[in-house]
């Protein structure tokens, strides 16, 4: 971030007061100059009043170095400058002083009221001063030339000094607005900036899950029904070699498919490459809009996944109720991997056990059950010893929660096992 005025000050470091170093020198200069062009005026203010030259010489330096700070007392400065103007002294610090005033933070009503006396002070200064020299024959001019003599030099002294002071304390606190704006939006674009490095980072967890989630739904389920066949082929190998046959091409089949998807999957992920975060993180934004918009399953083929499991040994039976109908894509995926998960459960948990798929068209909503009755016994020839991940279940109730459902799920009285799930049909 760039640094900001005040930090900006301070890492320039003036004496006392002083912002910068330049400012304190450049104000000692001048009040050395205003000390001594007010001692000079001191000699002649000395002899009019009948008093020591030296004492006039030493009031007017006195007098003159109040100009030195003007930057931290400019109202001091300038009743300084107004009080020895009857004097005839202090032409300079009476300008520079109404500079800084006007320049100021002050309330303008301040300004304006010293700027006025000092107008007043110099228009009065100047015009006895005119009529002395008239009077004393220096100046031969008519009555008119004193007051626009007076009138003149009160305001080239006053109003110059003030106009070009006001301008330059507002350039001067445009300035600082613009440059407050300038820290307040860098700082803001910076929150900003994390703020979207957090939100990308949160997508891209978000969409790791889904893929994930996608994934264990596609592969563990035909993985499942793979082990399964295997263990039945083991088992009939040299019983019934026919069923062996069978079974062996089931596997194959289940196995092929099982890689194609997997390969799809992966083949979107590489596809825009890595090394980027935006790179990455639209990768993985196509990579499940493909998944989950893409060719995916539909209920049009839950009698087929129905099969599959049948194929594999599994007593199943699927009922249909309600008049059937297209729904959304996301809808109809969700439906069919709920389904797909919780038989892919029973495969794993319960090998054997009688299976029952329900699945009913409503009027606003679809709803699925599948459930299961107790396993036979341990050890029992059905049993496949299938590994769990443990997020089948959590996958299941993010899907249907996502889409607005309901997703319950637990043991049955019979020893069981029951997983429902109802989804708004639109």
């Amino acid at each position: 971030m760039t640094t900001t005025g005040e930090e900006d000050t301070a890492a320039r470091g003036g004496p006392l007061w002083w912002s910068r170093r330049r400012s304190a020198a450049f104000d000692w200069t001048l009040g050395f100059v205003s000390a001594v062009e007010c001692a000079v005026e001191g000699v002649p203010f000395a002899q009019d009043a009948g008093i020591p030259v030296a004492a006039g010489v030493v009031f007017g330096a006195l007098a003159g170095s109040v100009l030195v700070v003007r930057r931290k007392w400019p109202i001091a400065v300038v009743l300084v400058a107004i009080a020895i103007t009857p004097a005839q002294m202090g032409f300079l610090m009476g300008i520079v002083g109404l500079y800084t005033l006007a320049a100021s933070e002050l309330p303008r009503r301040i300004i304006g009221s010293l700027a006025g006396m000092q107008l007043v002070g110099t228009l009065i200064v100047t015009f006895v001063q005119v009529r002395q020299s008239m009077n004393r024959g220096s100046l031969t001019l008519g009555d008119w030339f004193v007051p626009f003599a007076a009138i003149t030099t009160s305001l080239g002294l006053t109003a110059p000094p003030l106009l070009l002071g006001m301008y330059v304390g507002a350039r001067r606190r445009l300035m600082e607005s613009l440059r407050e704006r300038a820290d307040s939006l860098e700082r803001e674009l910076q929150l900003l900036a994390e703020r979207a490095e957090e939100r990308a980072e949160w997508a891209r967890g978000e969409e790791r899950t889904r893929i994930a989630r996608e994934m264990h739904d596609v592969v563990a389920h035909r993985v499942s029904l793979m082990v399964v066949h295997a263990a039945a082929l083991q088992a009939v190998a040299r019983k019934d070699p026919e069923k062996a046959v069978r079974n062996a091409v089931l596997v194959g089949d289940m196995g092929r498919q099982a890689l194609t998807e997997l390969r799809e999957m992966l083949g979107v992920l590489r596809s825009d490459g890595a090394g980027v975060r935006a790179a990455s993180v639209r990768s993985v934004t196509v990579a499940a809009a493909v998944v989950e918009e893409g060719e995916g399953p539909c209920l049009e083929e839950l009698e087929e996944l129905v099969g599959q499991s049948a194929a594999a040994g599994m007593v199943v039976e699927l009922s249909v109720e309600g008049e059937v109908r297209a729904y959304a894509r996301e809808v109809e995926q969700t439906a069919y991997r709920v389904v797909q998960e919780a038989l892919t459960n029973v495969h794993k948990h319960a090998a054997g056990a009688k299976t029952r798929v329900r699945l009913a068209h409503r009027v606003a909503e679809i709803a699925m059950q599948v459930e299961n009755g107790a396993p036979p016994e341990v050890g029992s020839a059905s049993s496949a010893g299938l590994p769990s991940g443990g997020n089948g279940l959590v996958g299941m109730r993010e899907r249907v929660v996502a889409l607005g459902g309901v997703f319950v799920s637990g043991p049955t009285e019979s020893g069981g096992f029951r997983v429902s799930a109802v989804i708004p049909a639109s």
